[in-house]
């Protein structure tokens, strides 16, 4: 026996059993009592096929299920213009049949035989039979009983009709044909036949079905809840952290606009600063530039200009703030610098390196020392760039001395570095802004000419310091100094010696009672020095006794004043010789104006020695006549 002959065989199908023989009438026993019996309601045979409850959805006839909604394949051409007369929503009662494998979607409508708007679906009814007892007899009314085999809802076909359907269905034209993850529902032809048969073999009830598929249905619907929550998340996690990326886009985009806002009001906060303050000057000298308090008490009571900011320096100068930051800021390596340098012979031997400052950095410096430096008071033991004062008086002091010491600071103006000149100003009263831009105007750093990449440079080559050239270096040399000449005179003083101070010469003499000291006076003096921040030339030093030719800053001072004996013959010898071959003869070194070079010379003279000066003034007249 086949496959399906066992399905045949299931739904009562297959062949028909042999009859049994008829028992004659004599012999059949008398007639019982009438039992009641339920039989299958007779069903007429459609030509269609089979009545269906269909439902007009969009514009066509539709099967609507709880999983789904299933549009029939077509409409008889009979049925098109009533179809399209029904409004959407309409349920109607038509005949059909299928076409093909079987399934609700290649369902032909033939026909429509009731319609209702909306209609909600009867309730069952239950059916009243009347069953013959037996031939003689009347018609017996059974009774009102729910027929159990009856599956209208399921499937309503005969018996006949589904042995006759079972044996046309594909099974596996089905959508639902191997599906173990689901209850199939019973909208499915194959899943409604194969229900009647279980309800006609009585396995199972037509609740327990309805029970079976309600969960089924229930399955179809929720059976994907835990997916459908994991996509939702998915796209609520998606949409969450799209909203944060846009949130801190939005909050980027607002910080970017507040920093530019913030970067804008800088650059015009800098801008406006620049033009109208100096707060950085170069590196390592604008440590102070920030502090603008000044003692003003003690600016007036010394009678100097009051100042605090750099606008106000800047305002005394006739500048603008941005000329005053060129002309004070520090740069390591500069193209172009304040200063002109150059070399002159030292008497010595060697060369000094000069430099001379530019028109704007010098009319700057003549300002700072007219108006501050030279208001400033120095000791009485400077002689050197003091208005007075010179070298005679110098000198004065160390006449007819038994012992005088001729002593040198080594590299006197580069040992006045930024930061003691600085220093100079604040102890004045000035605020710590103001004097580092006075001491930026007053140094420089000595510097080497470099060439890089075709390019010429000056680069520093040690600390900004005084520079040997400019109109302020005598007066603030002599300003610094200050604490160091009271220190040597008040040592030297004990010991019953004279102290005296020309630039970077110092001069201590003594009598003869004062020799017995002398050494005791050097390391004292050489101590003094050195805490100082100096350092005494080892290889200039000289001691003079007065048996000898005692000399000070040039000046020859045993027991008087005098003119060095070279000196004043290489004079008279020029003279001489200028009366015989006149003056410009003498010029044997080509000095510009060398009238005015004798006259200064025969000028020094008469500082010395006034009645030796007029006489080689008179001399020198003379040659006026002659020539």
């Amino acid at each position: 026996m086949g496959f399906w002959d066992e399905v045949k065989k299931l739904f009562g199908g297959g062949a028909k059993p042999p009859a049994e023989p008829a028992t004659p009438p004599e012999a059949a026993k008398p007639p019982a009592a009438a039992k009641p019996v339920v039989a299958p309601p007779p069903r007429a045979r459609r030509p269609s096929g089979r009545t269906w409850t269909l439902t007009k959805r969009d514009g066509t006839l539709a099967l609507v299920a709880p999983h789904g909604v299933f549009p029939v394949k077509a409409i008889a051409d009979g049925m098109k213009v009533v179809v399209a007369s029904l409004a959407d929503g309409t349920e109607v009662t038509c005949d059909g049949d299928y076409e093909g494998g079987g399934t609700i979607s290649e369902l032909v409508v033939t026909a429509i035989t009731k319609s209702a708007r909306r209609a909600p679906a009867p309730a069952p009814v239950a059916a009243v039979r009347t069953v013959p007892v037996a031939q003689a007899g009347p018609a017996v009314t059974v009774g009102t009983e729910q027929d159990r085999y009856r599956a209208d809802e399921i499937l309503g076909l005969s018996p006949a009709e589904f042995r006759k359907r079972a044996l046309r269905i594909h099974p596996y034209r089905t959508a639902w044909i191997g599906r173990v993850d689901t209850i199939p529902p019973q909208t499915d032809e194959r899943t409604a036949l194969i229900d009647r048969g279980l309800i006609l073999r009585g396995l199972l009830t037509k609740e327990q079905l309805d029970e079976i598929h309600r969960i089924g249905d229930q399955w179809l619907l929720h059976h994907d809840a835990l997916k459908l929550a994991e996509s939702v998340a998915r796209q609520s996690a998606r949409l969450a952290v799209d909203a944060e990326r846009a949130r801190r886009a939005e909050l980027k985009a607002e910080r970017k606009r507040l920093a530019a806002e913030r970067e804008a009001a800088r650059v015009a906060a800098v801008a406006e600063r620049r033009a109208t303050d100096i707060i950085y000057a170069g590196r390592g000298v604008s440590a102070r530039l920030h502090d603008r308090r000044s003692h003003v008490e003690e600016l007036a009571r010394a009678g100097l200009p009051v100042l605090a900011s750099p606008m106000d320096l800047a305002k005394a100068l006739g500048l603008t703030i941005p000329q005053l930051r060129w002309l004070c800021f520090h740069a390591e390596a500069s193209a172009k610098t304040h200063y002109v340098y150059f070399e002159v012979p030292k008497r010595s031997g060697g060369t000094r390196l000069l430099a001379a400052p530019h028109r704007r950095l010098a009319a700057a410096q003549r300002w700072v020392l007219a108006s501050i430096l030279d208001k400033l008071e120095v000791t009485p033991y400077a002689h050197g760039f003091v208005a007075g004062r010179s070298t005679v008086t110098n000198a004065r002091h160390h006449v007819g001395k038994q012992i005088v010491v001729n002593l040198d600071l080594k590299d006197f103006f580069p040992s006045i570095t930024f930061p003691r000149v600085r220093g100079l100003f604040e102890s004045v009263g000035y605020s710590p802004a103001v004097a580092s831009l006075l001491a930026l105007l007053t140094t420089e750093a000595p510097r080497v000419k470099v060439l890089h990449d075709g390019q010429t440079y000056w680069v520093a080559a040690g600390d900004r310091a005084l520079p040997q050239g400019a109109c302020t270096s005598p007066a603030i040399s002599n300003l610094v100094t200050r604490k160091l000449d009271r220190r040597l005179a008040g040592a030297t003083k004990k010991l019953g010696w004279t102290y005296t101070r020309y630039a970077d010469d110092l001069t201590v003499s003594a009598t003869a009672e004062g020799k017995p000291g002398m050494s005791l006076v050097l390391s004292r003096v050489r101590a003094i020095v050195r805490d100082e921040g100096f350092t005494i030339n080892e290889k200039k030093g000289r001691v003079q006794r007065a048996a000898g030719r005692q000399q000070v800053t040039g000046i020859v001072v045993n027991d008087k004043l005098g003119i060095p004996r070279e000196e004043l013959r290489r004079i008279r010898a020029l003279l001489h010789g200028a009366r015989r071959t006149g003056l410009a003869a003498q010029n044997r070194e080509s000095r510009p104006d060398f009238d005015a070079y004798v006259r200064g010379k025969i000028a020094y003279i008469a500082m010395i020695d006034p009645a030796k000066g007029a006489q080689l003034l008179a001399s020198l007249d003379a040659l006026k006549t002659i020539y």
